[in-house]
C-alpha cells in the first residue's frame, strides 16, 4: 500500500498542475457520485492528509485513497492513457491537463465544510504543517497492551506510516514487532518516524539504510530468510494485526530486535 510520502508527492504533483485552473469537465465513475458535475469550478488546491488525498474544487472536496493499487496520473489533453479506461474511477479535465485516478480504493465527494469532521479520526500527520509529536505519543500510549508494530501502523495514532515504514522503524529502534506499547520508549520512536518519512518525502526510491542501490535500500522489510545486514542473523517473517482481517506482513531480526 502506498505510504504517506507517496501520497504527499502525488498531491504536490496534482497541486502544481491543477491549482488555480477551472475544471472543463469531470467524470466520477462511482455510482453514488455519478451525477456530480464539477465543470466551471476552480481547483483551489490539492493536499494530502496521511494516506488520504484531498482535491478542493469549488465548495466541494474530492477525497481519494490509493489503497493497494491506486494511482493518480496527470496527462496532457489528448495524450494516450497509460491504463485501460475501465480502470479509471475519476477524471478531472482542465484546459491544460487531464488528471486520472486509476484503481482508487476510495472516491467520494462532499461539501468542503465537512472535511475536518470527516477526517477527524486521523492522528497527527507526519508530513503535515500541524504535525504534533506529543499528541502522537499520547495516542500511542493510550493502547499500552497493543503490539508496537500494530500501534504504529494505526492511522488513528499517527497518519502516514505504512507497512514498510513500521517494519523498518521497529528494526532501527531495536524493537521486536510484538513488544507491547507500554514497554516502548515512544518519544524517540515517533521522532525517528518523522525523520525517516521526511527524509524520503522527495525520493521516488525510498531508503532507510541510506543506500539507494536496488536491493540495498531496506533493513528487514521483504527480506524474510535473508541475513540481517547488521548482524547476519536470519530475518524472520510473521503476520501481525488487531484482528484476523487486519493481519499485515512483518519482518524482523530476532537478534537486533528484542
Amino acid at each position: 500500500m502506498p505510504e504517506g510520502d507517496t501520497v504527499w508527492r502525488a498531491a504536490r504533483r496534482l497541486d502544481e498542475t491543477l491549482a488555480g485552473a477551472s475544471v472543463v469537465s469531470s467524470d466520477v465513475r462511482v455510482p453514488r457520485y455519478a451525477t456530480v458535475d464539477l465543470a466551471g469550478e476552480t481547483v483551489h488546491g490539492v493536499a494530502s492528509r496521511g494516506k488520504h488525498l484531498l482535491m478542493r474544487i469549488g465548495d466541494r472536496v474530492v477525497h481519494t485513497h490509493l489503497k493497494m493499487e491506486g494511482e493518480w496520473r496527470v496527462l496532457r489533453p489528448g495524450q494516450r492513457w497509460p491504463h485501460p479506461a475501465h480502470r479509471a474511477r475519476i477524471v478531472i479535465t482542465t484546459p491544460e491537463a487531464v488528471a486520472i485516478g486509476f484503481d482508487l480504493g476510495i472516491v467520494e465527494v462532499f461539501p468542503a465544510d465537512e472535511e475536518a469532521d470527516r477526517l477527524d479520526y486521523l492522528g497527527p500527520d507526519l508530513l503535515g504543517d500541524d504535525w504534533d509529536a506529543a499528541e502522537a505519543v499520547r495516542r500511542l500510549a493510550s493502547h499500552p497492551e497493543q503490539e508496537i508494530i500494530v500501534a504504529l501502523a494505526d492511522q488513528r495514532n499517527l497518519a502516514g506510516l505504512g507497512n514498510e515504514y513500521v517494519n523498518e522503524l521497529c528494526f532501527l529502534r531495536g524493537l521486536a514487532p510484538g513488544r507491547p506499547v507500554a514497554q516502548v520508549d515512544l518519544a524517540p520512536a515517533v521522532a525517528l518516524a518523522e525523520r525517516l518519512i521526511r527524509a524520503n518525502r522527495d525520493r521516488v526510491a525510498r531508503t532507510t539504510t541510506g543506500d539507494t542501490r536496488r536491493g540495498m535500500r531496506l533493513w528487514v522489510h521483504g527480506r524474510g530468510g535473508q541475513p540481517c545486514r547488521r548482524c547476519g542473523t536470519t530475518i524472520r517473517h510473521a503476520r501481525h494485526g488487531r484482528t484476523e482481517l487486519e493481519l499485515r506482513e512483518t519482518w524482523w531480526c530476532p537478534s537486533c530486535q528484542t
